[in-house]
């Protein structure tokens, strides 16, 4: 049972877990069953939610909204909340991989271009000994090809899906056949299978602690400028929350 305080971020409900109460809460749900869509939202999906309802509602729907990223950290704690840390999608994954490797959970992994999730397989196995990835699928499909993925993926067995199509698709995907879908926890990560095949670089380590990983990824891909400019349409919307609040 999540008995921790619901962080209301731009009517986005976040639970602002540590790593550990994520991956322990998780692997409870997964034990026993119990089917539970997981959304890693950082400023820019917070963002997208206040421009569609659709997807607004389905965040305010899923089983568990966790903190990714230093603007939701901050967002929250803005707002008044405690919040232990950031929860990133690719950390979870790793974590969870690695959970995984000493309990015998096993995992598909489903999305990214053709043959990275096969590489990102092969190292979740160098780095967590013993897991099970037990089927992998790329990201490339027609929509009428849905209903047979999702046979792929329940014919494996496997209990934790792993959805690296980019948001907000993969959590639309997830939602849409999450009743024939039989692995009881699916979490959409964007693009952590590209990072752990090395295909794409994270940002250092001091990035990463002073909150610039933002910059890291615009620095490489200039491409993103569109997409980065959520980030201050964010901290304007949660000044204003924040002020809103204090009347």
């Amino acid at each position: 049972m999540n008995e921790k305080p619901i962080m209301d971020i731009l009517g986005v409900p976040v639970t602002p877990f540590s790593m550990q109460e994520a991956v322990a809460w998780l692997m409870d749900r997964v034990q026993r069953n119990i089917p539970t869509q997981v959304v890693t939202a950082n400023a820019e999906i917070i963002m997208m939610g206040q421009q569609d309802p659709a997807y607004l509602k389905l965040l305010q729907q899923a089983d568990l909204v966790l903190p990714d990223g230093a603007g939701t950290v901050w967002a929250g704690r803005k707002l008044g909340y405690s919040v232990p840390e950031r929860v990133a999608g690719y950390e979870l994954f790793l974590e969870i991989l690695k959970y995984a490797g000493r309990h015998g959970e096993k995992i598909f992994l489903f999305g990214a271009a053709p043959g990275i999730a096969e590489s990102a397989a092969a190292k979740a196995r160098e780095i967590a000994p013993g897991v099970r990835i037990v089927g992998t699928r790329n990201g490339y499909f027609k929509e009428e090809e849905s209903a047979s993925i999702v046979e792929t993926i329940n014919a494996t067995g496997a209990n934790i899906l792993f959805a690296a199509l980019g948001a907000p698709k993969q959590e639309y995907w997830l939602r849409d056949y999450g009743s024939r879908l039989q692995p009881a926890l699916r979490i959409g990560l964007g693009g952590s299978f590209d990072v752990l095949a090395g295909k794409v670089e994270r940002a250092p380590q001091w990035m990463q602690r002073a909150s610039l990983e933002w910059l890291y990824r615009l620095l490489k891909q200039p491409s993103r400028i569109g997409r980065m400019m959520a980030l201050p349409k964010f901290v304007i919307a949660v000044n204003k929350a924040s002020h809103a609040s204090r009347k």
